[in-house]
């Protein structure tokens, strides 16, 4: 039995809209920056892969088209790549993936953040890219009028404007290498005597022309120690698999069956074959919700308290297991004979379910040989078995 990669996803007090007013739960600490560096320091303890720390350009809405204007929800959030950073010093081994926007935002200034997030973290930062169809979150900025594309149900993958945001990723992506890359490795000199810091010839100007983006460079912040941090897309159907395949290293993928999950791995390969990548294996993890509890039952009743307190059943976009440890490592190693490599698991209650996860899954999956004892390597690519890139520039 192959090892599982396990990543955790961060959103607010949980994924479940009630999740905060869990008797758990601390609603009064999710803006203090101690609430977000034990939620780490608890996934490094259980020798995870990565957390991924969600953003968005509006106040989280249950709606695409408008925000919903609710108050018995979590609404408001720090800034991702931000809390990432205030994260890194705290912890040594876990990857920290933040959420961003990609669509209205410039991938310069990304690019920077993202690099100083992997010196701060010593080269375990990744990056989850996300195109935004909200036409509320366009006015934000007010550079493009985006129209209503109702995703639910609905068959996205032809419709133009999906094809030209989805587009736009591919594209973002690749300035974002291209300036990782836009500093050789050795192009900071730091020669005292001669008084030359950096070698002029090793920056590189991307000159990067597209559709959406011309962007000349060089960046200014030097390559990171990964050389490319990870990046990470959440595909969830075909119409997505293109940037998975295309543009990421690790794909999110969300089925909700073993056939789907299959589908899911070979929709991803063959958009990354089409690409001929050539840069490793690309891995594609599941997307799960949890609600975990010592027996099935009370598991059960937790998600029923919590849909309770909401007022309706939980309704999200994967699927959702209520049960033990133990049956969740079953249905987890049942979906990886489909292809998948691991999964990112949504805590509805981080304060409960994430203990759950790793004093619960994770020792379980251990004995069963199918996750790692301890961490072996020290950067997040290498958690993946990814080599650090060469610089493409330095190999003209």
């Amino acid at each position: 039995m192959s090892q599982l990669h396990l990543a955790v996803g961060l959103e607010g007090a949980g994924w479940h809209p009630a999740a905060w007013r869990d008797p758990a739960a601390a609603p009064h600490d999710l803006l203090s920056a101690a609430y977000w560096t034990e939620l780490v320091a608890v996934a490094e303890r259980g020798l995870l892969d990565l957390v991924t720390i969600e953003d968005g350009l509006a106040l989280q809405s249950e709606r695409d088209d408008a925000p919903d204007g609710r108050t018995d929800r979590v609404r408001g959030r720090l800034d991702a790549v931000l809390t990432a950073a205030r994260v890194a010093p705290t912890t040594r081994h876990i990857g920290l993936v933040p959420s961003a926007t990609v669509t209205h935002t410039e991938p310069f200034h990304l690019s920077k953040a993202v690099a100083t997030l992997d010196y701060v973290s010593t080269g375990r930062a990744g990056l989850r890219v996300q195109a935004s169809l909200r036409p509320f979150e366009a006015r934000h900025f007010g550079r493009r009028e985006v129209s209503f594309v109702p995703r639910q149900g609905v068959d996205i993958a032809g419709d133009p404007l999906v094809v030209d945001l989805l587009g736009e990723v591919v594209d973002y992506v690749e300035v974002l290498r291209r300036l990782w890359d836009s500093w050789e490795d050795d192009a900071e000199i730091r020669d005292v005597a001669t008084g030359r810091f950096v070698d002029i010839e090793k920056l590189h100007y991307i000159d990067f022309e597209g559709k959406h983006f011309s962007v000349r460079g060089p960046s200014i912040t030097p390559r990171p120690p990964q050389g490319q941090p990870l990046v990470v897309a959440l595909a969830h159907g075909p119409a997505a698999y293109a940037v998975a395949g295309r543009a990421a290293d690790v794909a999110i993928v969300t089925p909700h069956s073993l056939e789907e999950a299959r589908a899911a791995v070979e929709g991803v390969a063959a958009e990354r074959s089409a690409a001929a990548r050539t840069d490793g294996p690309g891995h594609v993890l599941g997307d799960l919700a949890v609600v975990l509890g010592a027996t099935t039952a009370e598991a059960q009743d937790r998600l029923a308290r919590l849909d309770e307190l909401a007022g309706e059943p939980w309704s999200t976009d994967v699927d959702v297991i209520a049960g033990t440890p133990t049956e969740l490592a079953d249905r987890l190693q049942d979906w990886a004979s489909a292809g998948l490599d691991g999964y990112r698991l949504r805590p509805a209650v981080l304060a409960t379910d994430l203990a759950h996860i790793t004093t619960g899954l994770v020792p379980e999956l251990q004995r069963r040989g199918a996750f790692r004892t301890a961490y072996t390597a020290s950067t997040l690519r290498g958690h993946f078995g990814l080599p650090r890139p060469a610089n493409r520039y330095a190999a003209v």
